[in-house]
């Protein structure tokens, strides 16, 4: 598996790119509700998704949950345009609990939808990770990991990672207008940050 700097993992065996948390839709939820987000903000992500289709031999998107961040919106239609310019790239989704909209309206867009959890040997993925697995590897989503860096001269960064466990990992947040979530890893664990194009580890 490659980690990558636009916060998502290209695993070569099955031409898949696992993201988690986009929350498309967001930025006109906000200004929907009076927040001054900038419109161009809404681009951004499909800039980087174009970038990696461009890039590595992409078959099928895996999106670990919180794919579209509210109701339907003018944004929908944005992200259901884009995978259309993508007719031979299959999209799945694991759902998270911003993923509200009914099922049939996935299915639409060539959107398959595994329900919470879906298996793929030797990993087990889901949005919120699992208190438990026995039969494999738990990769998920929903905390938008980050580390705080602090420096000898008291200054501190804050930036986004991919977290490894002994029994499950973390994904940072895909999504350009995201939070973060400071985390406290445990022993044994492996943790890398994303900064400046790069990804390198801790």
């Amino acid at each position: 598996m490659v980690l990558l700097p636009q916060k998502a993992i290209f695993w070569e065996d099955t031409g898949s790119l696992l993201l988690s948390d986009l929350h498309l839709g967001k930025v006109s939820h906000f200004r929907k509700a009076g927040i001054a987000v900038p419109g161009a903000v809404i681009h951004r992500d499909y800039e980087v998704l174009d970038a990696l289709l461009n890039t590595w031999a992409v078959r099928q998107l895996v999106i670990l949950g919180d794919l579209f961040h509210s109701v339907v919106n003018a944004e929908w239609g944005l992200f259901s345009d884009w995978l259309d310019r993508h007719p031979r790239l299959s999209c799945g989704l694991v759902k998270g609990n911003h993923d509200v909209l009914p099922d049939e309206r996935y299915r639409l867009q060539r959107i398959q939808v595994f329900g919470e959890v879906l298996r793929v040997p030797p990993f087990v993925f889901s949005h919120v990770p699992l208190a438990g697995v026995d039969e494999g590897y738990n990769l998920s989503g929903h905390l938008h990991p980050a580390v705080k860096l602090r420096g000898e001269g008291g200054q501190q960064l804050t930036l986004p990672c991919f977290y490894f466990g002994p029994a499950r990992g973390l994904l940072p947040a895909f999504g350009h207008f995201t939070g973060r979530a400071v985390i406290r890893p445990e022993r044994e664990s492996r943790v890398f940050v994303v900064a400046e194009n790069r990804v390198f580890p801790l």
